[in-house]
């Protein structure tokens, strides 16, 4: 039984290797392209670990369409492709990610608040959700639209696959999995200023670079963090240098450089 497992397990990290070495045909590179402007930008050799890690992640993760929509080839190409770019350059990977819900639009979801003893039930109408150990539920028009204006700091797909990424510590808390050269000390130390400021400059009514819903508690100020970093990076070195800064660091990219 041993030997059937190891041959099971060889075989599946042989696949595992050679789709992170194979690159995306080029019909489905363009379309990639097409449909996301901030892939332009990129280096030539991120360009090279994106597609390996695009072939990965479509080899993973099923797309499933929710209220009559039939999930096409460019839906999964531009989601794979966006969440794919936020760990182009690490090992991080989404271990415990099977499943994609895609809606039309936006969708209803029910969630739950606790006081003391008395949980509350009410609905909500969403563009996006992340749930721990999976799946990831979006809106494919906000997607879209996410994808095409690449410089207004809002994505949803960064957005969600940012907790996934900061759900990989075991809680979504606004604390993801450092690299090793980090420090959590620090990492805390930038984050809770930043954040704190964030939630004073929201009431005060002050815009900023993050979106006002950072305000509603450090792991949603982690996940707009992201987008801005990716879509503002010059706006966000030059509001909060310690936050892009530790990004930087976790991501191992370095976006404002990107031309």
């Amino acid at each position: 039984m041993w030997m059937v497992f190891a041959r099971c397990f060889w075989l599946r990290k042989q696949a595992h290797t050679k789709l992170l070495s194979s690159a995306l045909p080029t019909h489905q590179w363009a379309i990639i392209e097409n449909m996301l402007p901030v892939i332009r930008k990129l280096p030539p050799e991120l360009r090279r670990k994106l597609e390996g890690k695009i072939n990965v992640f479509m080899d993973q993760i099923q797309f499933i369409g929710c209220n009559g929509l039939e999930v096409t080839q460019e839906m999964r190409l531009s989601i794979s492709a966006q969440a794919c770019l936020l760990v182009v350059n690490t090992d991080t990977w989404y271990d415990n990610l099977y499943t994609i819900l895609i809606y039309p639009g936006a969708f209803k979801s029910q969630k739950s608040e606790r006081q003391g003893y008395i949980v509350t039930e009410r609905e909500t109408v969403r563009i996006g959700e992340s749930w721990s150990r999976g799946p990831v539920i979006l809106s494919w028009v906000d997607v879209a639209r996410g994808a095409i204006d690449d410089t207004d700091g809002h994505n949803v797909v960064f957005h969600e696959f940012s907790h996934q990424i900061d759900d990989l510590s075991g809680r979504t808390n606004g604390v993801p999995v450092l690299n090793k050269d980090q420090n959590y000390t620090e990492w805390a130390r930038v984050f809770v200023i930043a954040y704190r400021k964030h939630v004073g400059n929201v009431v005060a009514g002050r815009r900023t670079v993050f979106d006002a819903y950072g305000a509603v508690g450090q792991e949603e100020f982690f996940a707009v963090s992201v987008e801005v970093f990716f879509e503002k990076p010059a706006a966000l070195k030059s509001e909060e240098p310690g936050v892009y800064q530790q990004l930087a660091n976790l991501f191992q990219l370095d976006p404002s450089s990107w031309v």
